[in-house]
């Protein structure tokens, strides 16, 4: 059985065309040709794409996921959510490896505020995730400061 070039739909080998598409198919030049790898986002919109990039702590995978598929290739409004949902992350990561560790050192007395100021960095960040989720449910755009000016940068040098 094998696959749609286009959209990914099981096609018989015979086909020329795609049921479902319309695509033209390739003629497989043997029986272990390579199939085409289906675009694990070719039945979801741009608003839910966007969506999945801001799920706290594993929209990092949906972002990537995002900024190499095909579908969302020219579409800089997703393409945006996918580096502004990936710095988020990246920010998070900063307050977990770096930021938590330099209050750890430097407070010595083992009060229980040791780490405050990195659990309201981790607050306001988680705080963004859900902000940002809301704002693109109802299919507005939100420059984060500073990481919305990144991810605006990042797509604009992927257009040159």
């Amino acid at each position: 059985m094998a696959f749609c070039v286009q959209c990914g739909t099981k096609v018989d080998d015979a086909d020329q065309f795609c049921a479902k598409c319309g695509a033209r198919q390739k003629v497989a030049s043997g029986a272990g040709a390579a199939r085409p790898v289906a675009d694990p986002f070719s039945g979801i919109s741009g608003r839910n794409a966007s969506l999945l990039c801001y799920v706290p702590w594993i929209g990092w995978i949906a972002a990537i996921v995002v900024l190499a598929s095909e579908r969302f290739r020219h579409d800089a409004k997703v393409r945006f959510h996918a580096f502004q949902g990936l710095y988020v992350f990246v920010a998070w990561l900063m307050v977990e490896w770096v930021i938590k560790p330099i209050l750890y050192i430097t407070d010595g007395f083992g009060m229980p505020f040791e780490r405050l100021g990195a659990r309201l960095f981790q607050l306001l960040i988680f705080v963004a995730w859900i902000f940002m989720m809301i704002k693109v449910s109802h299919d507005e755009t939100y420059k984060l400061p500073v990481i919305g000016d990144l991810a605006e940068r990042s797509v604009s040098e992927q257009r040159s």
